[in-house]
């Protein structure tokens, strides 16, 4: 009989962490992970970040894992350690991070009792992760953790859930390594071959063709982007990108129109809307694109790539759906375009780019400048031109500053765009530049807030200081919780019920207290010697830029519009482009 050495689970666990290749474990310890945090506290394979909050743990693994491709990892405690991290899961869940998330549970015999810090974390995240498991066994340790890792990478990515008891943390059993398990979870990469040709087919016969292209190309790595730009490059036509799949096709290209949806660019939506074939790549037709859905490109037929099935026909019904992963699709594509060498209707292609050309003429995201109060979108502007050189990694929090940085910003590459998406976490941005440092300690992070967002989880300044991240963060304070204000200007009669708050920290006090640097500008002519002066220091820095209370961001669509029913800004507020105040209330 051969006798295995065994290990205690804590030491099963990390060895597993290690063999799947993590680097660093965002976490905060408490009662039931102090096995593991002991055993992490006598080696150095791994590096361990201390946030002040685990909502920050997991944003922050969302900031590495999209920044780097790789599975983010967070280590918490049970009961409130847990429920804590469950707004990170869901948006991690919303935008397909791929994330393993530990948390700590009470001993086995204890489940089920309402221990101390007990809560069942399995139920609460059931609907918000992609797998969830709870361990009940020391042997089944590794196996759980290998098949985690795998499941949270393979097909649409997204966060996979391990319920550690504290009684398996602390016995013993055996290690199995990555080569040993098999995992019955493989989703379907290649696509098929006859789908591949009609949608070619349907593409080189298009006579308003536009590429709809969305985060799924950016989760299928580089290769799938420059895959994308190659072939649209080798089409032609026009490109378009949603929020999340900024930086998949290069911002400065002329082929892109520029972002879709409710804040897209004009020429973006009128060519979503008058196009004959749409293609769309990595997208899952969201509500924020697609405005309403029985008006939503009428006259196009419609292919959709995508590595998940279940999102084929959800929202909206398509012609020639192709499951793959995009990068293996596109590849496919490109050899069929190239054996084919389909002739196209130039005459028509030509009609169609005059079309666009007249759209983007009408400059849909021009604003009156100001030399007396900052505009915020000149702040952006100013932003961009100063520091793209430098290539640097943006993540944003959620509202009015995230859509003009999404309008404002010409990303040339991916990977360097992060912001919450699907859930749109006030809070998510701080976290994720805390992850993208930690990624890339030399490159410039920069998080473009709110007055409001940043105080959502302002506590990780102090995780910041600690762990020498030099973080850039540019508050546009407006004094509003600016996308609130907006819906209650254009929706709601202007009735600005708890949208402005009276009392705000001073941000550079607020910096100094927790030993980082604090700057100001409140006029135009301040705001790029203060983006040079926090270029300068190598330190975390908070920006605070004072911009105009009133600025709204346009274009939009408003809600319950179509994609041809674009506000293009303040003075074209005519009634019979707004919708009732009834339908606009309806939608978030």
């Amino acid at each position: 009989m051969v006798h295995h050495e065994t290990m205690t689970g804590a030491e099963i666990l990390l060895k597993a962490l290690v063999d799947q290749g993590v680097e660093v474990v965002f976490g905060y310890p408490g009662g039931a992970v102090l096995p593991i945090y002991d055993e992490l506290g006598k080696q150095n394979r791994l590096r361990h970040v201390l946030v002040r909050h685990e909502q920050a743990a997991v944003h922050a693994a969302e900031g590495y894992a999209r920044s780097t491709g790789k599975v983010g990892c967070v280590l918490v405690t049970s009961g409130p350690g847990a429920t804590n991290a469950v707004t990170g899961l869901a948006d991690a869940q919303c935008d397909s991070v791929p994330l393993v998330c530990l948390t700590g549970q009470v001993p086995t015999s204890l489940i089920g009792n309402d221990a101390f810090q007990e809560a069942d974390i399995t139920g609460i995240t059931r609907p918000c992760t992609k797998h969830n498991y709870l361990v009940k066994d020391t042997n089944l340790l590794a196996r759980t953790v290998h098949e985690a890792f795998h499941v949270a990478r393979s097909g649409r990515p997204g966060p996979v859930l391990i319920d550690l008891p504290k009684d398996v943390v602390q016995g013993r059993g055996e290690y199995q390594p990555p080569s040993k398990v098999k995992s019955k979870y493989n989703p379907q990469v290649k696509g098929p071959l006859h789908d591949i040709e009609q949608a070619v087919e349907l593409i080189a016969k298009a006579k308003r063709p536009v590429f709809y292209v969305g985060g799924g190309v950016i989760n299928s790595g580089p290769a799938a982007c420059q895959l994308l730009t190659q072939f649209v490059r080798m089409t032609g036509m026009p490109c378009t990108l949603t929020l999340m799949g900024l930086g998949a096709f290069p911002g400065s290209d002329p082929l892109f129109l520029g972002m879709l949806g409710m804040h897209g660019t004009y020429e973006a939506n009128m060519a979503m809307h008058d196009c004959d074939v749409m293609v769309a790549i990595g997208a899952r037709f969201d509500d924020r694109v697609t405005g309403r859905i029985n008006a939503f490109s009428p006259h196009s037929k419609k292919i959709h790539i995508d590595i998940d099935p279940s999102s084929i026909n959800k929202n909206v019904m398509v012609d020639v759906p192709v499951v793959g992963d995009c990068a293996h699709v596109l590849e496919d594509m490109i050899k069929v375009w190239k054996a084919r060498q389909p002739r196209l209707d130039e005459r028509a292609l030509r009609a169609w780019w005059a079309q666009i050309e007249e759209w983007r003429a009408i400059d849909s995201l021009r604003y009156p400048a100001s030399t007396e109060i900052i505009k915020p979108q000149y702040a952006i502007q100013r932003l961009y031109a100063l520091t793209k050189d430098k290539n640097p990694y943006i993540c944003t929090e959620v509202g009015q500053h995230q859509m003009w940085a999404a309008q404002h910003l010409r990303l040339d590459s991916p990977l360097h765009w992060l912001t919450s998406g699907g859930l749109g976490t006030m809070g998510y941005g701080l976290p994720a530049a805390m992850g993208v440092q930690t990624a890339h300690p030399d490159a410039l992070v920069i998080n473009i807030a709110g007055e409001s967002s940043i105080q959502m989880n302002i506590q990780e300044m102090a995780t910041l200081v600690q762990h020498n991240l030099p973080v850039k963060i540019v508050i546009l304070n407006n004094q509003f919780m600016g996308m609130v204000r907006q819906w209650q200007e254009l929706i709601h009669g202007s009735r600005y019920s708890e949208s402005h708050m009276d009392h705000h920290p001073d941000f550079v006090k607020l910096a100094d207290a927790f030993g980082a640097v604090g700057l100001r500008a409140e006029r135009p002519d301040q705001v790029d010697d203060v983006f040079r002066e926090m270029m300068a220091v190598n330190r975390p820095v908070i920006v605070e830029l004072r911009t105009d209370a009133s600025e709204n961001v346009f274009p939009m669509i408003m809600p319950g519009m179509a994609h041809n029913e674009m506000v293009l800004g303040p003075e074209d507020r005519s009634r019979d482009n707004q919708g009732s105040e009834q339908d606009g209330m309806v939608l978030v």
